[in-house]
């Protein structure tokens, strides 16, 4: 018998990673497959034959497994390819796992999130089960996972109940800045400010994105993410329309985790330690009077850790 929860993968034009990712999802043998990928890009010569290839390696399903796929011929573009493709998922079911094209998970993380999308179901305070521990395994915890202020987006699960809150336009964001409703989330400032650009850069176009609006719908739904306490996805994309060449955030290691004997938080509350280490870790800028200055490269680095690269 195959994996019960559905997985959902999104793809583009790099059959490399696509066909590891591939092996992994082929491994967990789920029993529901959607597929979800982009078209090529009419000025890329060599595109088309790209997503060709993309295509054939996903359509090896040698397992039972109700397919189920969503291909646009022509090229939508991260924002709108992602987000469209994510609605059309959760059209289809109730909950899922997701994976980009680069994210390479551990074996464990399919069950791991398959047991806390059933635990965290009826709560509307979790919004995502995330697989990304930007600390790897330095979260000295006596649970399994914490809860999290950050959504990270490289191999992650949801329900229907918590997409539907999603809005790609972000109608609600200059009132949320208006009334410096960051501050109700963030005491540090330079977070606040982090975060106000970026969703700025969002909520105007200026980046063709998709997940930032995600991090916005569930911040401004007073929500959370699960962070398990070892990381379990890999991003193992360099090379792509949105990535920037190897970072510090590429080819994470991956450990276990025993689902069978799992420990659980006994509150539903961010876990201040995970935060506050991650978030200076990644975004801390102590000089005031290099911000200005290192605005664009904070800009380009959320490129890097919130999305995987699909179109």
């Amino acid at each position: 018998m195959g994996f019960k929860t559905a997985v959902a993968f999104i793809v583009f034009n790099r059959p490399d990673t696509t066909g590891q990712v591939f092996a992994a999802i082929r491994s967990a043998r789920p029993e529901t497959l959607l597929l979800v990928a982009d078209g090529p890009r009419s000025d890329r010569p060599g595109e088309a034959d790209e997503c060709a290839a993309v295509r054939a390696i996903i359509d090896r399903v040698d397992w039972p497994c109700r397919v189920l796929k969503n291909y646009s011929d022509a090229n939508m573009g991260c924002k709108g390819r992602v987000s469209s493709g994510l609605d059309w998922v959760f059209s289809e079911v109730e909950e899922a796992i997701i994976l980009e094209d680069d994210c390479l998970p551990h074996p464990d993380f399919f069950s791991f999130c398959d047991t806390l999308l059933d635990r965290y179901r009826s709560d509307e305070r979790v919004m995502m089960i995330g697989g990304t521990n930007y600390l790897g395994e330095r979260l000295h915890v006596p649970e399994s996972y914490v809860f999290s202020r950050y959504f990270p987006v490289w191999g992650w699960a949801s329900w229907r109940r918590a997409w539907h809150r999603y809005d790609l336009s972000m109608r609600h964001w200059p009132r949320f800045k208006e009334e410096d409703q960051l501050r109700g989330f963030y005491a540090d400032g330079y977070m606040r400010r982090y975060l106000s650009a970026t969703f700025e850069d969002a909520y105007s176009g200026r980046v063709n994105t998709w997940d930032s609006q995600w991090y916005f719908s569930c911040l401004s739904n007073n929500g959370l993410s699960v962070i398990p306490r070892r990381n379990m996805i890999s991003n193992i994309g360099t090379v792509g329309a949105h990535a920037g060449g190897y970072s510090a955030n590429n080819f994470f290691p991956l450990f276990p985790c025993d689902v069978n004997s799992l420990v659980h938080p006994e509150v539903v509350y961010p876990n201040q330690e995970y935060d506050r280490t991650f978030f200076e870790e990644q975004f801390k800028v102590r000089p005031a009077s290099v911000a200005r200055s290192m605005n664009a490269f904070l800009r380009k680095r959320i490129r890097r850790m919130l999305p995987g690269t699909v179109s």
